[in-house]
């Protein structure tokens, strides 16, 4: 099974991406690329420049890992309550490519956050867009006040929390074995 993970932001020390790693290393035998959005910098999306340049290397680029995977999980970073401007600037101009960019690919949606939110908003925004681009949401999961419930080396702490993430990571390895 081929995993593509990614933090929804280009901060160099993204606590998303750390979720994301975490997460698709949750599962044994995978093939795991973890993404940093910072490879696939673009300028700002506008038509006047899609007609002007067409489509930068790194959009065909970066929907070429889409395709490859066979589990994509994603952790959205939540800007303003939506997707940090990074991100929406790739999504934009990937989904113009191939509206259906996440087309028979299942996905495990996460977001985590420094507040007690967890990014909830971004979260509940990918997963009612997201299946209008192809996406099968098996399961989706916020992390609140990350720094206060996560480790790097132990992973998620607060005990509730651990179990309502691994009943997500089950429910993935459940679908993907069938």
């Amino acid at each position: 099974m081929k995993i593509v993970a990614f933090g929804a932001s280009y901060s160099k020390q993204s606590i998303n991406k750390k979720l994301a790693s975490f997460a698709a290393n949750q599962f044994d035998n995978a093939n795991i690329e973890v993404l940093d959005l910072n490879d696939f910098q673009l300028p700002v999306f506008t038509v006047d420049l899609e007609e002007e340049t067409g489509y930068p290397k790194n959009v065909q680029l970066f929907l070429n890992k889409i395709e490859k995977a066979d589990l994509l999980i994603i952790s959205l970073a939540e800007h303003n309550g939506s997707y940090s401007a990074a991100f929406k600037n790739l999504f934009d101009w990937v989904s113009r490519l191939k509206s259906k960019l996440f087309e028979g690919k299942y996905m495990l949606l996460l977001s985590t956050s420094p507040g007690a939110r967890g990014a909830l908003d971004v979260l509940e925004n990918a997963k009612a867009r997201f299946p209008r681009h192809g996406a099968t949401i098996i399961a989706s999961f916020s992390l609140p006040n990350f720094s206060e419930n996560f480790e790097t080396s132990k992973g998620i702490l607060n005990e509730e929390l651990n179990s309502q993430f691994r009943k997500i990571i089950l429910a993935a390895k459940n679908k993907m074995a069938n």
